[in-house]
């Protein structure tokens, strides 16, 4: 602590915001690559709805904080030989400061691209074309099976026909949906 004592103010109070940040932003990125951190329930929601849910990137977040104090007490100890005007030196900080929460947004707004659903929903069927898996009987007397390929994945699904019967290995497309479970299909 006497090293602090003997720094100019400036650079001391750089130094105060850089030890903490910087062990606390470690902490951080531990827990982002480990999984620790899904939640931390500490991010304010300034949006009035109270959920957060439609806006992932909130500007007023803890997360935000910690990378602007990053950005700012960095520049600050890093230019303060080379730039001796202090409200330059404050100012470029600040501007580096947002620089970093800027580049953290970016990053993010990148990621979230990469977000894909691929939850199944029976409606996404519709008009898709489908291998038979088990011989439909025609004119709606029984139930057979079609594979059918949605968001890259095959689902096994009972389908029917209003027609004559679709042997065993035939193409079909899915023309109507009944009862959220069930297809009616017709050769392709």
């Amino acid at each position: 602590m006497e090293i602090f004592d003997t720094l100019p103010p400036l650079l001391a109070t750089f130094w105060y915001v850089a030890i903490p940040i910087s062990v606390i932003f470690i902490i951080q990125t531990i827990m982002t690559f480990t999984g620790a951190d899904g939640s931390d329930g500490i991010d304010p929601d300034f949006d009035g709805d109270f959920d957060g849910a439609d806006h992932p990137f909130q500007l007023f977040s803890l997360r935000n904080l910690i990378h602007f104090l990053l950005g700012f007490s960095w520049t600050g100890i890093s230019f303060f030989t080379l730039i001796e005007n202090e409200k330059l030196l404050i100012a470029l900080s600040v501007a580096v400061g947002c620089l970093f929460v800027f580049i953290f947004f970016m990053i993010i707004q990148q990621v979230q691209k990469l977000e894909e659903n691929n939850s199944f929903k029976i409606e996404n069927t519709l008009n898709k074309t489908a291998e038979v898996y088990l011989k439909i009987p025609a004119q709606r007397t029984g139930k057979g099976k079609i594979l059918i390929s949605i968001n890259g994945a095959f689902h096994e699904l009972d389908a029917m026909s209003e027609a004559d019967a679709i042997p065993t290995g035939s193409t079909v497309k899915v023309v109507k949906i009944e009862n959220e479970s069930l297809l009616f299909v017709i050769p392709f």
